[in-house]
């Protein structure tokens, strides 16, 4: 397979490009990113696009759908796709929002949207967020690459072993159990990470038991 990535300089989100091979077929992955580079391989290894994968509606990974529908009349779609030799299936993995899909390629390649990045996890309830990684992705073979929807890829075995989130997820890790306030509301932060855009990110209790992913941004008080 040919995978061609787009990194945006500032929302740092991701659009990919998947293509069988030179002269085959190809689809993209999210459009919220420049499109130039991905247009080039498009042209360069004479690939003929078929269909546009979103893994959640989302401004920062859809800005460029309008663009590349009108350019090349794509299918857009949040579901599984066979186009020449490609073979991408759908996993359900809600929590960030609740359209969020992520995308299996030939049991390699799992573009995982804002679900699952290089050392954290997406914002969003806790509980909807832990059955999308551990049960759904984390199930998926160690060596499947983790292609997120922001910043690096990384690959399952890493997650499983080195992802805060996941770590405690699997019972290895204690609470962090600082005190913080989210919006002027009392909570404990459960768990804490680095985030793609190096600010931070921690799964926080609020009072009455629900749990919460928030970006540090969010959070007052520590």
């Amino acid at each position: 397979m040919l995978l061609e990535r787009s990194l945006h300089p500032s929302w740092l989100s991701n659009a990919y490009l998947l293509g069988d091979g030179p002269g085959g077929v190809a689809v993209f992955v999210d459009s919220g990113a420049p499109l130039e580079p991905l247009l080039e391989v498009v042209e360069r290894e004479r690939l003929r696009p078929t269909h546009l994968l979103v893994t959640h509606g989302h401004a920062d990974h859809v800005a460029g759908n309008d663009e590349l529908v009108r350019r090349f009349g794509l299918e857009v779609t949040t579901g599984a796709v066979e186009t020449g030799d490609l073979r991408v299936e759908v996993l359900a993995t809600p929590g960030h929002s609740d359209d969020g899909v992520s995308f299996l390629a030939g049991e390699e390649l799992c573009f995982t949207g804002d679900t699952l990045f290089r050392d954290a996890v997406g914002g969003g309830p806790a509980p909807e967020l832990q059955r999308s990684v551990m049960d759904v992705l984390m199930a998926l073979p160690h060596e499947v690459r983790v292609l997120p929807g922001h910043t690096e890829e990384s690959t399952i075995g890493r997650e499983w072993e080195e992802n805060p989130f996941v770590r405690y997820w699997r019972g290895l890790e204690p609470e962090d159990g600082r005190r913080c306030r989210v919006h002027g509301d009392e909570a404990t932060v459960v768990v804490w990470s680095p985030d793609y855009d190096g600010k931070g990110k921690a799964l926080v209790r609020f009072g009455d038991g629900d749990e919460a992913i928030v970006g540090a941004s969010r959070i007052e008080g520590l």
